[in-house]
């Protein structure tokens, strides 16, 4: 059948895709586990299952993401090649958005950015603010770890409660900065700030600090759109806050409806092109 199975091993979570040999996604799923090889095994496992194919339908296999490193030798002996995140995300980037060229972000663990285009791909730059982050703070703060639970306060939040705003501090417009613009992220935190307008900063100051670094990086390629892939980007926050940064600085942000499986995508597309 000539199936290509595209997997993004990441610290959280591992992506899966089946893609045939004609580009058409067949599949896609995500499934989590502490270690990493344990869980690519379950999410082949799994999709294999759901499709009902077998071992021999597959062709390849190829494996991206951090968590990839801890896989050695051929998957179940079918012919596995590990490729780069970087490779990966821009690939999967313009697959999902039929763009020739565009800076792609990932917003997953961390942050990256990569140019995709007629020129390549290449790494640009990104933060080790992210998905981890959010993670990582509202377990602290929250005892929560679960995103969606976290998503699902920060609906309920009101930043005026935790951001200090331009216009708070100060009493003159800024020429190129309207009044609403955050001044300070989690700088005013109000003793009587709920949980839910603690998580809602959180997001604020991690979509705000991923917006300004795409911002950066569309200005050192001289584009003014980016495609934002992860599971982090697939959040209502993130369209709602990147939207924002996007009409400060006049970026379009576009976060495409498989957003979460970009990397995988890209790794199977890139299958495609050796």
């Amino acid at each position: 059948m000539g199936i290509v199975l595209g997997i993004d091993i990441g610290s959280s979570a591992t992506k899966i895709v089946a893609m045939d040999e004609s580009k058409t996604i067949l599949n896609s799923l995500k499934v989590s586990a502490s270690d990493p090889v344990t869980a690519m095994y379950g999410a082949i496992g799994k999709l294999l299952c759901e499709e009902r194919m077998q071992i021999a339908d597959v062709e390849a296999v190829m494996l991206t993401g951090m968590g990839a490193s801890y896989v050695e030798g051929d998957v179940y002996g079918l012919p596995t090649t590990k490729v780069t995140e970087f490779d990966a995300v821009g690939a999967g980037g313009l697959y999902l958005t039929g763009l020739e060229e565009t800076v792609v972000g990932s917003i997953g663990t961390g942050t990256v950015f990569v140019y995709a285009g007629p020129e390549g791909i290449w790494h640009i730059g990104g933060s080790a603010v992210g998905g981890g982050t959010l993670v990582g703070l509202s377990s602290r703060l929250f005892g929560i770890r679960d995103v969606e639970v976290i998503a699902d306060m920060a609906e309920q939040g009101n930043l005026k409660n935790v951001d200090w705003g331009i216009a708070e501090l100060s009493r003159d417009q800024m020429e190129t900065l309207p009044d609403y613009a955050t001044s300070s992220n989690l700088g005013k935190m109000k003793s009587t700030a709920t949980d839910e307008d603690v998580a809602l900063g959180l997001m604020n100051m991690i979509f705000q600090t991923a917006g300004t670094l795409a911002v950066f990086a569309c200005r050192n390629v001289n584009l003014k759109r980016a495609v934002i892939g992860g599971s982090t980007a697939t959040l209502n926050q993130a369209r709602i806050m990147l939207g924002q940064v996007g009409e400060l600085y006049d970026i379009n942000f576009i976060i495409p409806k498989e957003a979460a499986f970009m990397t995988a995508i890209g790794a199977a597309l890139l299958f495609q092109a050796k």
